[in-house]
């Protein structure tokens, strides 16, 4: 059990905690050494670790950041900022359609391809604009994270306990939905009050273009199916990569430029989490764990929803999310209504993102791709987002216990 702990441990200190400046080891680079330790030490046989990679989530990741990428190689986000831009006569109006835009874009494309082609847009804003660059920054991570737990392609976290819940689109989307536009007015109005001084400012008149051509327009269109199959009930992360496959086709595109804007890190990140919280499950520790410290002590009532709404949000913090859902896979099992007990998860695993700077990996893309215009510092995001994941993750508790009543 210690070795399998030891090297969990390090990885997570590999991929949560700053680099130093001796070891410029990256969160994918942590990750692929923590899953290569876990078969160097004998904690995982080779097959053990192939085995633990979901590959339909990497492959749903991947279809859904190929159908992004078309996005931004039309030029459409780019004149979607710009047309925002034109229209919102306040800085506090542009923070507003970005809250909403992002959290609704990452419902169907997911949060973190929403901050990767997103946050450049953020930062022109900043420099074009001279709006501030916090509120827009904390606005575009937090409403990532928010808008994306209406669906389950929202997120990778939302991925997994769709396919390890057997969760149905539809139904999820009609419990869960109403979650993210409550989280997301809650998510704008928390903002706009904490920072109504710096966006009480008048933007400056811009040219407004027109934002839809055929290559974007055929793009949505592609787009909008994917969500119509997945509500059919089609196979997920199938339904995304033919998407993206058809997409290459019909815009007959040159694909060896695809690829450089697919974010290759995030998938290796993953792969090797995933092998990593399988050696730490494979040593007995959560066992161990959950078997003096339950989830469910009876059976799923109400008292140990709420019980493991709060566990969720905070362990989703202190391992990560998505190696959490990993984790207490197994503890799922245990109450009485499975359904409501993986919706609670995906639901507080996602709001969990938004408790500090390094609680999802979107906050983390908006923080290092907006560091030429200051960033986003720990404590500065703390002030946001502890109240606003608390907020939520409450909201969010409360409707689905109020559906199952």
């Amino acid at each position: 059990m210690a070795l399998g702990v030891a090297i969990f441990a390090v990885t997570y200190l590999l991929i949560a905690g700053r680099r130093p400046s001796w070891l410029p080891i990256d969160r994918p680079a942590g990750a692929l050494a923590g899953a290569v330790a876990m078969v160097a030490l004998g904690v995982l046989t080779p097959r053990e670790a192939i085995e633990a990679v979901h590959g339909e989530t990497l492959l749903l990741l991947l279809g859904l950041m190929g159908i992004g990428a078309f996005l931004a190689a039309d030029g459409f986000l780019d004149r979607a900022a710009d047309a925002l831009a034109a229209r919102c006569g306040s800085a506090a109006g542009l923070l507003g359609a970005l809250v909403w835009g992002a959290g609704a874009l990452s419902a169907v494309i997911t949060n973190d391809a929403v901050c990767v082609l997103v946050a450049p847009l953020v930062v022109a804003w900043v420099r074009r604009l001279r709006v501030p660059a916090l509120p827009f920054l904390l606005a575009l991570a937090t409403a990532a994270n928010t808008g994306s737990v209406a669906t389950l392609v929202g997120n990778p976290q939302n991925m997994l306990c769709g396919q390890l819940g057997g969760l149905d689109y539809g139904r999820y989307l009609l419990h869960v939905g109403p979650i993210a536009l409550g989280g997301l007015a809650l998510n704008h109005a928390l903002i706009a009050w904490m920072f109504r001084r710096e966006l009480a400012q008048k933007l400056p008149a811009v040219s407004a273009p027109r934002v839809l051509n055929r290559r974007s327009t055929v793009t949505l269109g592609v787009l909008f199916a994917t969500v119509a199959a997945y509500l059919a009930g089609t196979d997920l992360a199938w339904t995304a990569a033919g998407g993206f496959t058809l997409l290459m086709f019909v815009h007959r595109a040159e694909t060896s430029t695809l690829w450089a804007r697919i974010d290759w890190a995030i998938l290796l990140f993953f792969a090797g989490l995933f092998v990593a919280v399988e050696g730490l499950s494979h040593s007995g520790a959560t066992e161990w764990f959950f078997a003096r410290f339950p989830l469910a002590a009876d059976a799923g009532s109400s008292a140990d929803l709420w019980r493991a709404s709060g566990v969720f949000l905070l362990g989703s913090n202190l391992v990560s999310n998505v190696p959490f859902i990993l984790v207490v896979q197994d503890e799922i099992a245990r109450f009485s209504d499975r359904e409501l007990a993986w919706e609670l998860l995906a639901m507080a695993s996602t709001f969990a993102g938004n408790l500090t700077l390094l609680g999802s990996v979107a906050n983390v893309i908006v923080a290092e791709r907006g560091r030429e215009v200051g960033g986003i510092g720990f404590l500065a995001y703390l002030r946001v987002g502890l109240p606003l994941a608390v907020m939520t993750t409450a909201l969010g508790t409360g409707w689905l216990l109020w559906l199952r009543a």
